[in-house]
């Protein structure tokens, strides 16, 4: 079972200068919400900033974690969304 905090540290981690936002959406340690705000994603399309997440999950994604719901946002979009 994965934690929130544990999935917040591999993915800020893995991404310098990242935020992420984690939400147990059961409460079962396997279904989540992330919102991550990264420089990392400028430039790139959703599938590509996506994949950046997926890796720095590593192979939890698919086996401890069942669902993984992703909204991936510059620093810039963030700001226009009022974050």
């Amino acid at each position: 079972m994965y934690s929130t905090a544990q999935i917040k540290k591999e993915v800020e981690a893995a991404l310098p200068g990242s935020k992420a936002e984690v939400r147990d959406l059961t409460g079962g340690g396997d279904h989540f919400e992330l919102v991550v705000i990264s420089p990392a994603f400028e430039g790139k399309n959703p599938v590509e900033r996506h994949r950046l997440v997926y890796a720095s999950l590593g192979k939890a994604v698919g086996a401890e974690i069942h669902a993984l719901s992703l909204k991936t946002l510059t620093p810039k979009e963030a700001g226009d969304h009022g974050r």
